[in-house]
């Protein structure tokens, strides 16, 4: 399933590639943007707990799973090695972008 993943790594892997943050509460929230800056149907959301500095294996495939991602193509997503245009040509087929 693969390796707990720094909170902090994803968060900045999710706002550099078109996502929005939603503070509040006790979970940061994500929300993918259109083009033109309007919310999709795209979102996840990570606990602000200091107990969750890093985000276990299950999460982090729940995660990809709300991005509409396998988990390999999220971590390349929140790694780098997939651009933001490379993610919305694949999600392009769920009409949300």
């Amino acid at each position: 399933m693969g390796e707990p993943r720094d909170r902090d790594a994803i968060e900045h892997g999710l706002l550099k590639k078109g996502f929005s943050q939603k503070t509040g509460g006790d979970h940061h929230r994500y929300i993918f943007l259109s083009r033109d800056g309007k919310k999709t149907s795209i979102h996840t959301k990570m606990s602000r707990g200091v107990q969750h500095k890093r985000i276990s294996a299950p999460l982090v495939s729940l995660m990809a799973r709300q991005c509409r991602l396998s988990s390999k193509d999220f971590l390349a997503f929140v790694d780098c090695p997939m651009t933001e245009e490379e993610y919305r040509q694949k999600v392009k087929m769920y009409g949300v972008v």
